[in-house]
């Protein structure tokens, strides 16, 4: 079993910065890719960012390219989103996720593609 935890949420004004943090614990050692997923009411959750399971390959929505960086540290089992110049249409609730055995192995922007979740934690950019 696989335990994620989200901190790093907030209200910022847009144009600003947050950085969001995901702690792992449990079976961490068997962790390959992790990713950030956003969710807004009535829609279905929406692939953020990914990085694989060394650090050296990463995938971005083309809605936050330029703007956010997905990074990890498996030696503290954490993984990060920095968030630069924050848009309304940020605004979300964050999920950090993650793909470890056993599990039916899936694409990496899509929710399929993870078996571990985090409970989520609330951005909001204000205009």
């Amino acid at each position: 079993q696989v335990q994620l935890v989200e901190s790093g949420g907030g209200l910022v004004q847009a144009g600003g910065s947050l950085r969001l943090s995901c702690a792992a614990s449990g079976r961490t050692f068997t962790i390959n890719r992790m990713a950030w997923f956003r969710q807004t009411p009535g829609n279905e959750r929406e692939f953020v960012a990914a990085i694989s399971r060394s650090g050296g390959t990463t995938n971005y929505a083309d809605s936050v390219k330029g703007r956010f960086t997905v990074s990890r540290d498996n030696a503290k089992n954490t993984v990060h989103l920095q968030m630069n110049s924050l848009k309304p249409e940020d605004t979300a609730v964050y999920f950090c996720a993650a793909q470890a055995p056993p599990a039916v192995e899936g694409p990496t922007a899509t929710i399929q593609g993870y078996n571990y979740w985090g409970q989520g934690t609330q951005v909001t950019v204000s205009s």
